[in-house]
């Protein structure tokens, strides 16, 4: 598959998930939520690795990778960012989750010393400002009290988690690990964290067979799971994590369109001026420096003919 399908059909599905989640927020308690999807996903990845005879047997030591990258990724990321949502709403939580990007630039250069161009700070830099625009009008009714404080402080802890998860797939992947038995086994571990933590806060795992939360748990688990999750991974090896994790840039303004389509959400300037940043910082971050340079120009040149 190509970079620019993977990465597609990455934000497609995660722009697309917000919708899924709604439907598992109810009767069933978040963490137990949680941890179905992942062991369904799990399952589905194991059915599939043994189907194609792909190698499931691993070393101790890459099992604790495994789990490491798991309880990262798959576990304390979705139960911090749950959590937080109880005290903050969804704007400022997806602004804060759009911070991951900053965070893999960081821990890309700390953990493999990757070189970042001036091209990645500029058009991440014009994507955190198209999203904080795009949600500016629910960021004016934010009251800056300790609830919000904290959920903040709970979102950027589990974007940070987010990250080491993504750098840990790095280090299994460069251990000649292929992403569906890495994913199939982390979160496996996820699940199993995810199990524990309700356990250890005295939750039921009560279940829903009502046919909306049946559908969206298995649209969670396979697409916004299996899938995307094996895209986002598989194309953060090829291009970095630094780009890569524009894509978490990318959804909300996906989620936006699809809110439009089916809710009937109605677009501002705030809609219109934060998407077109978003765009222009897509444009600059995944577009090759000789390319982009060539676009400027291009369009430099039309501008001077007008005037």
């Amino acid at each position: 598959m190509s970079n620019s399908f993977l990465y597609l059909v990455t934000v497609v599905i995660w722009g697309s998930t917000w919708i899924a989640i709604n439907y598992q927020l109810g009767d069933v308690a978040p963490e137990a939520s949680v941890s179905y999807r992942f062991a369904l996903a799990a399952a589905i990845l194991f059915i599939f690795a043994t189907v194609k005879r792909l190698p499931l047997s691993f070393s101790l030591k890459q099992h604790g990778l495994f789990a490491a990258f798991g309880i990262c990724l798959f576990g304390l990321n979705y139960l911090l960012l749950y959590t937080a949502q109880q005290h903050i709403n969804s704007a400022l939580t997806c602004i804060a989750f759009s911070t991951l990007m900053l965070m893999n630039i960081v821990n890309t250069k700390i953990f493999y010393s990757t070189k970042i161009t001036k091209q990645i700070y500029l058009g991440g830099a014009f994507g955190l400002l198209g999203i904080v625009t795009l949600f500016w009008p629910q960021l004016t009714d934010i009251e800056l009290g300790a609830a919000t404080l904290l959920g903040l402080g709970l979102c950027l802890f589990g974007t940070f988690s987010a990250s080491i998860g993504n750098m840990l797939s790095i280090k299994n992947q460069q251990n000649n690990v292929p992403i569906v038995q890495a994913n199939a086994w982390g979160m496996l571990y996820g699940a199993i964290f995810t199990c524990l933590v309700v356990v250890i806060q005295g939750k039921q795992f009560n279940f829903s067979f009502d046919a909306a939360y049946l559908t969206s748990l298995l649209y969670l688990s396979l697409f916004g799971s299996v899938i995307a999750f094996g895209c986002y991974l598989t194309l953060m090896t090829r291009i970095g994590a630094h780009k890569t994790s524009y894509a978490n840039i990318i959804f909300p303004a996906i989620a936006v369109l699809i809110s439009t389509v089916v809710e009937g959400f109605v677009w501002s300037e705030f809609t219109v001026i934060g998407l077109s940043f978003v765009l222009l910082g897509n444009l600059v971050v995944l577009t090759t420096p000789q390319r982009l340079s060539q676009l400027f120009s291009k369009n430099s040149k039309k501008l001077l003919a007008k005037v």
